[in-house]
């Protein structure tokens, strides 16, 4: 489970104040906590939700068989073939 810096189900339990108001900067930390930070090489801009630009990991196709390991040679991200456990 990730521990966001901000719990707005504890700020509201906390709160007496109905309905209570979300800060913009609890909003920010924590957006700011949850990102992935990524080389700009491995990112797609692509159109998401609601035509919101959004980003995608470009991640190789995944082998359909056998035993593989993500990982990088000569800085190039690749699946890498490993033994069965």
């Amino acid at each position: 489970m990730l521990n966001l810096p901000v719990s707005f189900t504890q700020e509201i339990q906390g709160n007496s104040n109905n309905p209570y108001q979300i800060k913009a900067s609890d909003l920010d930390k924590d957006f700011v906590f949850a990102a992935l930070d990524v080389d700009v090489s491995l990112i797609e801009e692509i159109t998401g939700q609601g035509g919101y630009t959004a980003r995608k990991l470009k991640i190789p196709a995944v082998p359909s068989g056998g035993t593989y390991v993500l990982g990088a040679i000569t800085g190039v991200l690749t699946w890498i073939s490993t033994e069965e456990c």
